[in-house]
């Protein structure tokens, strides 16, 4: 989410990267394909950095919140409008629910509001791209333009505050503006958090460059001062970016627009010395990769790059490189020949000379899936609501974006690497589900170890979902839901136990919360991603965050979401 306005991958941008030639990498062929890379390193040092004073004496800090939206996300992220060709079969679709027992939440309450929004800046945005972590004792949840510190029982240890707030008095002024897209992170074997969210003046003065902002916490707790950084990311404005922890590494990947060049268009990689981020070291570096897609194929980057985040007590090999993950549809709008997996090697060394590669290591066909959602008028009205007959207010699915939702959650489980990620996709005609995969990875080859599409027959729409594996191997999928007629937008969870028969979400569903109202903005907007952590301390209970709807929210707002925090367990764990 933006609040300045954002230019569309439409007109000439579009069609010259559609243009670009596919190239087909299959695992049987790939050792003698022809090499395709990032290009080579570029290293960097921060733009500006400082140790911010405590987070909750900033938090009452004045910040300059730009143009507040009330949903119009007018940008890079709405793509191509992609025509429906009709339903296409899915291959690994589970149509009915599980018959296994899953308990309900051990823990609810309620996050942020878009009602904070209002009470914060005097206005209301959508969407709220929610996500949080975390730690031994505190969940952090951040949207945009907020962010939260509550315990684990649900009091707020920092009531919503502006992100921007915690930039105060930085350097780079443009991280105090309130841009969004923010992802918070929490390290466990450092204990530490990390804060992050882009910048956007670029986009309305093309001669400034853009930045992401990162801050990491000089203790455990996360109302404490931060290390402050500002990375800059030239004059490409670094939309959707994803964060993942791996080694010595924080690694960001963005979808990536010219603000000088509007016919550009590529995926940035960026690994950031983690080991001198943690003691606020001023010279900590940045490399940065550039996937043009002008040289580079699109359907071997889509809209977006996951990736890997650690979770369990077992850190990886020290030679293991950090896998990075997306997806191709043969019917999406990238050109693509089969439907599958695509997969990234990133490797760096920090050292007194560092050094860094990104390659591509291969492609895991999968079984067949249909991204293009029946949507009309727009190619974001697309999921119908208990009572709303005007097509453009339904929701947005967001599945012909050829990527991935957050997270790609990593294991290391001595033998093998296990990853997990999800995506939505239309599982039956007119009805969305969650594609979700398991990779593994055993030396430096990559497998899909199991793969599925949670759709049980019901007619129910799920979608936006987020997915993780417990220290068993238990794996959870969380994900909203809603239809046209009694379901409105809520919130669910599914699992199934790691000896169960493959590709199938065994256990039966729970609700987190079920709405009882509807978003009537006409912009459609849905959260972009949401998140399902895993607790650091036991390694079995499940945290998750998402949006939904009370009838009081839609009565204050075309766009009254509340989010709401959840955690469970997986039977035996």
């Amino acid at each position: 989410m933006v609040p300045r306005s954002r230019r569309l991958l439409g007109g000439a941008a579009a069609a010259a990267a559609l243009l670009v030639p596919v190239v087909v990498i299959h695992p049987a062929v790939a050792a003698t394909a022809p090499a395709i890379t990032g290009g080579s390193p570029v290293f960097s040092s921060p733009a500006a950095f400082d140790v911010s004073a405590r987070f909750s004496d900033l938090a009452g800090s004045p910040v300059d919140p730009g143009e507040l939206e009330t949903g119009d996300e007018n940008g890079p992220e709405d793509g191509p409008f992609v025509p429906d060709n009709g339903y296409t079969t899915d291959g690994a679709l589970q149509s009915t629910q599980g018959a296994g027992a899953i308990a309900g939440p051990t823990t609810s309450f309620e996050g942020i509001s878009n009602q904070d929004n209002f009470n914060t800046f005097g206005g209301r945005v959508n969407p709220p791209d929610p996500n949080g972590a975390v730690g031994p004792n505190d969940y952090v949840e951040m949207v945009n333009l907020l962010v939260a510190v509550y315990s684990k029982t649900g009091a707020q240890r920092l009531a919503p505050t502006a992100i921007g707030a915690l930039w105060a008095g930085f350097a780079v002024n443009d991280c105090v503006d309130e841009s969004g897209d923010p992802v918070v992170m929490y390290d466990q074997v450092a204990n530490r958090w990390i804060l992050s969210q882009f910048t956007t003046r670029g986009l309305s003065d093309p001669t400034k460059p853009n930045f992401n902002c990162v801050a990491v916490s000089t203790t455990p707790d996360p109302t404490g001062p931060y290390f402050r950084y500002a990375f800059t990311t030239g004059f490409n404005f670094p939309d959707y970016p994803k964060y993942g922890i791996f080694k010595d590494s924080y690694v960001i990947t963005t979808r990536e627009f010219g603000d000088l060049d509007p016919n550009f268009y590529g995926i940035g990689v960026y690994a950031l010395d983690r080991n001198k981020l943690l003691v606020g070291n001023p010279s900590a570096r940045a490399v940065r990769f550039i996937l043009d897609s002008s040289v580079v194929p699109i359907n071997l980057m889509g809209d977006g790059l996951l990736p890997a985040m650690v979770d369990g007590k077992t850190k990886p090999k020290q030679d293991a490189k950090i896998p990075i993950i997306g997806t191709q549809d043969d019917g999406g709008p990238y050109g693509a020949t089969f439907d599958a997996l695509n997969i990234w090697d990133l490797d760096v060394h920090w050292n007194s000379a560092p050094t860094a590669s990104f390659a591509l290591n291969t492609q895991l066909p999968v079984a067949p899936f249909d991204s293009v959602f029946p949507c009309a008028p727009t190619s974001r009205d697309c999921l119908p609501q208990p009572g709303i007959s005007n097509p453009a207010q339904f929701l947005d699915v967001l599945s012909v974006r050829q990527r991935p939702t957050w997270r790609l959650a990593y294991r290391n489980n001595g033998t093998y690497e296990t990853m997990v990620t999800a995506q939505s996709v239309e599982a039956s005609p007119g009805v969305a589900g969650m594609r979700w995969y398991e990779i593994r990875r055993v030396g430096n080859t990559y497998s899909v170890r199991q793969q599925g599409t949670y759709a049980p027959g019901d007619g129910v729409n799920r979608w936006m979902g987020s997915v993780a594996q417990d220290k068993q191997g238990d794996t959870a999928l969380a994900y909203s839901v809603v239809n046209g007629t009694d379901v409105f937008p809520g919130i669910r969870y599914t699992g199934r136990l790691a000896g169960d028969p493959l590709g199938q979400m065994t256990l039966g569903e729970a609700t987190i919360v079920n709405g009882t109202g509807v978003q009537r903005t006409t912009n459609s907007r849905w959260g972009d991603y949401t998140s399902l952590n895993v607790d650091p301390v036991d390694d079995c209970t499940f945290w998750y965050v998402n949006e939904y709807y009370t009838a009081a929210g839609q009565a204050s707002s075309t766009a009254g979401w509340q989010t709401r925090i959840a955690s469970f367990k997986l039977p035996g764990c």
